[in-house]
């Protein structure tokens, strides 16, 4: 985690002012009435087929007695920013990369050896390995049957 950078956006809804900062896990950064801190920061493997890049966050806002509360904390993704929304009427955070490196991922699958056509598999049929005889023809017509008049008439 110590390796890990991460760059938030911060936006002053009051003045429109947007500044971004650059933070490590466990640092924050003072902004007029606002603390950001990073607590963590994540990003998909690049060997994921979803790739996604979240950061833990903490916004701290000074009252105006002085005293300090907890706007947000929580999870914050660049790509859903709608999943998890910082909801205050003046600040807005959000991540918009985080730096980090990666064990070795998956190695590539190897190339199939070469196959035929044929199969090795037996082929189906009884138990003494022969092939089933062939099926009969399609089966015969079935008789017309007497009209209603003809039944009528005897």
């Amino acid at each position: 985690m110590a390796q890990r950078v991460a760059v938030l956006g911060i936006l002053n809804k009051r003045n429109g002012i947007v500044q971004n900062v650059t933070l490590r896990p466990g640092q924050s950064v003072r902004w007029k009435d606002a603390i950001v801190r990073l607590r963590a920061c994540e990003k998909t493997a690049p060997w994921e087929e979803e790739q996604l890049t979240g950061a833990f966050i903490q916004l701290d806002v000074q009252r105006p007695d002085d005293s300090w509360s907890r706007a947000f904390s929580g999870w914050v993704y660049k790509e859903s920013p709608s999943l998890n929304v910082v909801e205050h009427p003046v600040y807005d955070v959000w991540p918009k990369s985080c730096a980090m490196t990666y064990p070795l991922g998956p190695s590539a699958p190897k190339a199939p050896a070469s196959s035929s056509n044929l199969s090795s598999a037996r082929k189906s049929g009884g138990a003494s390995g022969e092939a089933a005889p062939p099926a009969a023809g399609p089966p015969a017509p079935a008789a017309t049957p007497p009209s209603a008049a003809e039944s009528n008439a005897t």
